[in-house]
């Protein structure tokens, strides 16, 4: 019974068919071979004899076209074999028979003509004029087969074009293209010539899904055509050099690689791994990079730990040998005695001891605890607003006469202080109905500790705002030294010191206060000299034996609160300032180290410094310091005058004050409108308090007012005068400006260049980066699991991240197309870096937003912090996108350069700090990293993977996406991807299904590195208007 095949064969007209060469149309006879362009060749005779051949002759005839009744014909290419041979018994030898080889070099045609064969190829066809007569045995022994399958009535398989049963071949390629052209590259068309032109045959079932599925059809490991004569993609590991005409494939060299489609050996990077038959280099230098600079980070912080611990028993033995105990216990007694914190287990008093111990380069130990030492030393008789540096310095302890020469270097006087006046000074935000200050009139002398007291909402921020000139007043007039003008340009001359203590953590007590004092010191001044001032600075806040301990955070306190407080008082008398505010100075300590602070600014009052504290419910021993009160309520003055005449003043208006009552507490009481306790009858709101004072400061005024009260004289008072009079004396035209030519000179002076404030910045910012070596191996361990887990998910795509159609004409054998790899890699690398970066790149600023505003208040420059700032992450963010580029790279190994990727993901990484700067400044820092990570998230997906960039172009939408830098680095990934398969694939068709360029590398590289400065110059602007913005 005949076969479905054989029915279907014999159904066929083979005529409409391509030829089959190993298909033998008629009875071969005698020696017969296909050569090496698939023509058939067999011996025949001479038709007639010539000059050249004898009539007879057995020759070769080579013939490309193969159909019905050819072998009778005298067309083809003609060659004489290597012996004559005449007879008759060529015919009866066996198809296989090898006969004598043919000369292949002196080709005769048939002239019609002439009827003979004559010398050349002239007029041949294209079929025929191939002919080598070059036997090949590959074919050849095909084609026996075949004839013995027919001589055996068998269905010749092995000259069956197609492998699927049934399927017939179509030819895909042209003569014409064949011979220009030739195999295309990248292809291995063994068996295709002029004569076997390259087919498709349709797959069978299992290469069907093999395609389907993204794979070329193999077969023990290696690629295979549905037919013989079906050209295959050259195999990975292997090339197919355009030379051979995609004839032969050879296996790629140790130190190259091929890719599948390969035309050449593609050479392999220095130091890449790429052993022979290599499809992929795997990069080894940027890992051994790596573990190097690993390493020697690693060994590097050993070292100066080690360092660390060797200076820390130097000042364990320098306290041993100062402290030597006489009995056991002593040391743990002396030192329960000097800190004040209670006694510590054996385990734990060590530890105690070497960090509240004296500094080895101290230049200042505290003695013994019953003699006064730094600005407590100041222990006489104060002559208010009369003490100068030059009248009472020998008295001075060494330390306090250092700090006094550095003040009167830095202000070239002897009176250290400023003298604040303020007439009818109102402010009234815009929008808002009731003023914030209303009608304040009053004085602040020099030299003196002046204490601003009032409940929520009085007005006491506000006041000191406008006193240092952070708040533009909206009425009124203010003055300093007698000298009406801008008090915005005095905030070199001012020190503020902020409720919370903002201090840097990762410095230490000295750093905070140098770097302080290098930037807000006159710019004339040595580093010799500005040590030296610090140094005295730190003697006599009495911080000397925690000089070089970092101060540490709130919630993980190296240093105690009191201490904390001092270092950041420090930090503003390292700028040698004429005034200090300082807001709640006692707030969140102890009685004694509130006590402690209060004698220190009532020192610094004494050398002739205005000192003004906003201050709440002062104990006793706090509020006998003061000199000066300034009471507020509701924005306007109740009480403004010494310290000591407060009592008096509220005796005169009905309240009484128990002998045994703190007195700061019953002051409060009454400013707050708590004070029935004190006067049983009568108003005790603030409002009465208020129209009290206005009524008494009138009449202190008018000559001859009446006072209500008869002891009352304001002749002998220290109060303010009232609205409408001159706050202080007022001083004649020449030393009004002889005041302010003196004071323009002295701020010239004052502050560090441009320069030299980035220097320092970026020197503090290097060592903070330095300091925060958990949060750098955070990161850095965070980067490198990013980068290992996308490169093991593309790991089973051995680099082969895209695959198109193939180019005209092989595009029917394509197989399942693969455009969405590239971009999907890019989308996840993306992702990747925007979770490693984002969370680290608000820290950049958020941490620090409070101390930039106290700095920048000061007169630090604010360009030059942004820039040190934003400069000192550079080799962070470096070194995280280089173990995270090395482990993608080291195991997904695409064919993207790896110089290439790093750039391009290090500006990636550049975008992705620089948006997080930028939420830092508008964000609250508890708040900043999940907003920072959700937009890193938000900018990765606007990649253009999903959804592709060409149907983003079709919503009109595409200038939101080409807004993202992951757009650009999604191009840059398509680009170097894709490009490099121009020869293979339809590479165009790709850009235009995925809406991407294909070149323009350096631009989208410069358009990353656009986007990412200018999301720092957003931020650089949020430095001005966060505080606004700030949610």
């Amino acid at each position: 019974m005949p076969s479905q095949d054989s029915t279907f064969l014999s159904q066929l007209d083979l005529s409409a068919l391509p030829q089959d060469p190993f298909l033998p149309q008629d009875q071969p006879l005698g020696p017969t071979f296909l050569d090496t362009e698939a023509c058939l060749c067999h011996v025949q005779a001479t038709p007639d004899s010539t000059k050249a051949l004898q009539k007879g002759e057995r020759l070769w005839r080579c013939f490309g076209n193969q159909t019905e009744g050819a072998l009778l014909h005298r067309t083809g290419k003609w060659f004489r074999t290597t012996k004559r041979d005449t007879g008759t018994t060529a015919y009866q030898l066996p198809i296989r028979d090898p006969y004598y080889p043919a000369v292949t070099g002196e080709p005769f045609r048939f002239d019609n003509a002439s009827q003979a064969l004559v010398a050349g190829t002239d007029g041949l066809s294209v079929w025929d004029a191939a002919c080598t007569g070059e036997n090949q045995t590959t074919f050849s022994a095909a084609f026996y087969q075949a004839v013995d399958q027919q001589n055996r009535n068998e269905l010749p398989i092995e000259a069956a074009p197609c492998w699927r049963p049934g399927a017939v071949p179509m030819q895909i390629q042209e003569v014409s293209d064949w011979q220009s052209k030739g195999c295309s590259e990248g292809f291995l068309c063994a068996n295709n010539t002029v004569n076997s032109l390259p087919q498709f045959c349709p797959p069978v079932v299992d290469c069907q899904k093999a395609r389907l599925g993204n794979h070329v059809c193999q077969l023990n490991g290696k690629n295979i055509g549905m037919g013989r004569w079906e050209p295959v993609i050259c195999q990975a590991g292997w090339y197919c050099p355009r030379s051979a005409n995609g004839r032969q494939t050879f296996i790629c060299p140790k130190g190259t690689y091929c890719q599948p489609g390969a035309p050449s050996p593609t050479p392999c990077s220095i130091g890449s791994s790429c052993p022979e038959g290599s499809s992929f280099e795997r990069f080894l230098i940027p890992i051994v990079i790596v573990l190097v600079l690993d390493l020697l980070l690693l060994i590097g912080m050993l070292l100066l730990k080690y360092r660390s611990n060797l200076k820390k028993n130097a000042r364990s033995h320098r306290f041993d040998m100062v402290n030597k105990p006489k009995a056991p216990g002593v040391v743990k007694g002396f030192t329960a005695a000097i800190t004040g914190y209670k006694q510590l287990p054996d385990d734990q008093q060590r530890e105690t001891e070497l960090e509240m111990s004296p500094m080895v380069d101290a230049t200042y130990i505290p003695g013994r605890q019953d003699v006064w030492s730094g600005f407590a030393a100041l222990d006489m008789p104060y002559d208010h607003g009369a003490m100068h540096a030059d009248k009472v310095e020998p008295g001075y302890t060494p330390e306090i006469r250092a700090f006094v020469e550095s003040m009167r270097k830095a202000t070239d006087a002897s009176d250290f202080g400023l003298s604040f006046g303020y007439n009818q000074l109102t402010f009234q935000p815009k929008g808002v109905n009731r003023p914030i200050l209303q009608n304040v009139t009053g004085s602040i002398k020099r030299g003196s500790l002046t204490a601003i007291m009032g409940g929520s909402g009085a007005g006491k921020s506000t006041f000191v705002n406008v006193l240092m000139g952070k708040t533009v007043y909206t009425n009124g007039v203010v003055s300093i030294n007698n000298t009406p003008g801008k008090l915005k340009r005095y905030k070199k001359l001012i020190g503020y010191v902020p409720q919370d203590d903002v201090v840097l953590p990762e410095l230490t007590v000295y750093e905070n206060i140098l770097h302080s004092a290098r930037i807000r010191l006159p710019c004339t001044w040595k580093d010799s000299d500005i040590k030296a001032h610090v140094n005295s600075v730190i003697d006599c806040l009495e911080l000397s034996h925690v000089r070089d301990s970092l101060v540490g955070s709130v919630g993980k306190p190296v240093i105690s609160g009191g201490q904390r407080k001092r270092a950041s008082i420090g930090m503003e008398l390292a700028a040698a300032p004429m005034a200090i505010f300082l807001d709640e100075p006692t707030s969140g300590l102890d009685a004694t180290a509130a006590s402690s602070i209060m004698r220190t600014l009532k020192a610094l009052a004494r050398l002739g410094i205005s000192v003004i504290v906003i201050i709440h419910q002062p104990r006793l021993e706090i509020f006998d310091m003061l000199d000066d009160l300034i009471l507020l309520a509701n924005g306007q003055l109740i009480y403004e005058g010494p310290e000591s005449e407060v009592r008096e003043f509220f005796e005169h208006v009905g309240f009484q004050f128990s002998s045994h009552a703190n007195f700061g507490d019953v002051v409060t009481d009454i400013i707050t409108g708590n004070g029935r306790p004190y006067k049983r009858t009568g108003d005790i709101s603030k409002e009465s308090l208020i129209m009290n004072w206005r009524q008494r400061s009138a009449a202190a005024t008018t000559p001859g007012g009446a006072h209500g009260h008869p002891d009352f004289n304001p002749a002998d008072s220290r109060f303010s005068l009232g609205p409408g009079s001159l706050v202080v004396p007022q001083s004649s035209s020449r030393e009004a400006k002889n005041n302010g030519t003196k004071m323009h000179k002295l701020l010239r002076k004052r502050g560090a260049p441009l320069w030299k404030q980035t220097e320092l910045c970026l020197r503090r910012a290097m060592l903070q980066q330095h300091r925060a070596k958990s949060a750098f191996w955070f990161e850095m361990g965070l980067a490198s699991l990013a980068g290992f887990l996308l490169g093991l998910a593309e790991h089973s795509k051995d680099g082969v991240l895209f695959v198109g159609l193939y180019n005209r004409p092989y595009d029917i054998l394509s197989i399942a197309s693969d455009f969405k790899s590239a971009p999907e890699m890019a989308l996840l690398v993306a992702i990747a870096i925007g979770l490693v970066a984002a969370a680290p790149g608000v820290r950049v600023f958020s941490e620090e937003i409070l101390l930039h505003r106290r700095e920048a208040e000061a007169g630090h420059s604010r360009l030059a912090y942004f820039v040190a700032k934003s400069v000192s992450v550079v080799p962070r963010m470096a070194l995280a996108c280089l173990h995270f580029s090395t482990l993608l790279f080291i195991l997904s190994v695409p064919v993207i350069p790896w110089t290439t990727a790093f750039v391009a993901n290090l500006l990636y990484f550049y975008c992705i700090t620089g948006l997080a700067s930028c939420v830092s400044m508008v964000v609250r820092r508890e708040e900043a990293p999940l907003l920072a990570t959700m937009l890193s998230l938000i900018v990765g997906i606007l990649s253009g993977a999903a959804p592709p960039l060409s149907n983003v172009k079709d919503w009109h939408m595409e200038w939101l996406w080409r807004a993202s830098p992951g757009v650009w680095l999604a191009e840059i990934y398509f680009g170097q991807l894709v490009s490099p398969f121009a020869y293979i694939y339809d590479v165009a068709m790709a850009a235009r299904y995925t809406g991407f360029h294909l070149d323009g590398l350096w631009f989208n590289m410069l358009i990353l590195l656009a986007i990412g400065t200018l999301y720092r110059v957003i931020a650089y602007v949020g430095l001005f208007l966060g505080r606004r913005m700030r949610v």
